[in-house]
């Protein structure tokens, strides 16, 4: 498979260039120059599968030959060590829970993977790769654990000083060994955008080989496409028209969504599910993309203000506004209305969200309310003793933590505070 830039600038890149440069020399963001639909014969026995035996099936055609189907299975298998339940709600609302893994967050899967990727591409480089990610939450801890001590690998993560919950800076702070920690004076635009310059800093990149582990990077963002399969092979049977509400911040999840569906997934539709920060909603509605300051909310890994992947979402509409629309809607919801869901979801029907949880069972509700005979089903993407001063507050109960969660708690945070991209910089050409 070969990619190419979204900014169209840049020279076609196998996957293995894709993976290990990240962003494109112009700036852009690597996407398959192909992509192919799976065969009737695989939806029709999509029942008689095992979780890897789908995932193998979707992966495959972007990542085969460079590493070979028996090399690739093990990856997913190695990827895939635990569950993708579908939880009902109601009649018309599901849950589909991606925090089982390691650090109880949907990005387990993304990191898992290009983790063992770069790892299979570095086996016999003598030289170390370092991975620069900027997380608003989740994305640290998952890229900690799933690259750590990956041989080869060095990985430095920027996160905004207080605006991550006490649990995900324990998770990106704790590891050690080949992991660093760098906490940013801003907010996550702020680490996004240090991480993007860096990139494009020749002074760093002439001295050492850097990649990315956000969802910008083909490897992390692609194998999200797996949970939208796993949902539907659990659903179909009941549910004919089924619905995703999927709580958007880097829109990297809710793309992979719809890759899914180019490859033939019967999606009926997407809706974006945003907090305050709602760049994505205001454009459906305008048809004008403006990027904001980000907005601190409790449902903080949301808390973007320029989402990276929605160029991607707009190369698979081919940047027809209208098709884009058809396929997808947003909706907006504040603290309090977020505050209240999670009250709802459980004193109405025993379930704890976290707040993002909540914020896509609010748009899954508003939709249902236009089109009753849907199924839709939210993504719930973190545990919620991640947020556990907020849901703990809010429907007054205590919530027992789970392993994950519990063995971190006591380790020592290690973090070196920086405020300017000059002090990235000093700090990735000194280690």
């Amino acid at each position: 498979m070969n990619y190419y830039s979204l900014n169209k600038q840049a020279p076609i890149a196998s996957f293995k260039e894709a993976v290990v440069k990240g962003l494109a020399p112009d700036k852009g963001l690597y996407f398959p120059k192909t992509i192919l639909k799976l065969t009737d014969s695989f939806f029709q026995k999509i029942d008689e599968l095992s979780y890897n035996e789908i995932a193998f099936e979707v992966i495959k055609q972007f990542v085969v030959p460079e590493i070979p189907e028996q090399d690739l299975k093990l990856i997913v298998e190695e990827t895939l060590c635990f569950d993708f339940p579908i939880v009902p709600i109601n009649n018309h609302i599901s849950s589909l829970e991606l925090f089982h893994g390691p650090t109880m967050a949907f990005k387990d899967v993304g990191a898992r993977f290009m983790s063992r990727c770069l790892g299979y591409f570095n086996t016999d480089n003598t030289k170390d790769i370092t991975v620069l990610v900027a997380t608003s939450g989740d994305t640290g801890g998952a890229v900690a654990n799933g690259f750590l001590g990956v041989k080869g690998v060095k990985v430095v993560i920027l996160y905004p000083s207080g605006k991550v919950s006490d649990i995900q800076e324990k998770q990106l702070t704790t590891q050690g060994k080949n992991i660093k920690a760098l906490e940013v004076d801003g907010v996550f635009d702020d680490c996004q955008d240090m991480v993007k310059r860096a990139f494009l800093d020749s002074e760093i990149t002439d001295k050492i080989q850097i990649t990315s582990a956000n969802s910008i990077n083909v490897a992390r963002w692609l194998p999200q496409m797996f949970y939208f399969f796993f949902a539907y092979k659990q659903l179909h049977k009941q549910h004919k028209n089924i619905v995703f509400s999927v709580p958007s911040g880097n829109f990297g999840n809710i793309c992979a969504g719809m890759m899914a569906q180019q490859l033939g997934l019967p999606i009926q539709h997407f809706i974006a599910a945003n907090n305050s920060n709602k760049v994505v909603t205001t454009y459906l509605e305008t048809e004008q993309y403006h990027p904001k300051p980000t907005i601190a909310t409790i449902s903080n890994a949301m808390d973007v203000g320029n989402p990276s992947n929605f160029v991607r979402i707009q190369e698979i509409y081919k940047h027809n506004f209208a098709d884009l629309k058809q396929n997808l809607s947003s909706k907006s919801y504040g603290d309090n209305a977020t505050r209240e869901a999670l009250k709802t979801l459980y004193f109405d029907y025993s379930y704890i969200a976290d707040p993002h949880g909540a914020v896509g069972y609010l748009a899954a509700m508003d939709y249902l309310k236009e089109y009753p005979n849907t199924h839709c089903v939210f993504l719930e993407t973190a545990h919620p003793t991640k947020f556990l001063d907020v849901v703990e507050e809010t429907i007054r109960e205590n919530i027992d933590l789970p392993p994950q969660i519990a063995s971190v708690m006591d380790k020592k945070k290690k973090a070196i505070q920086i405020s300017s991209y000059d002090e990235l910089k000093a700090f990735l050409l000194r280690t």
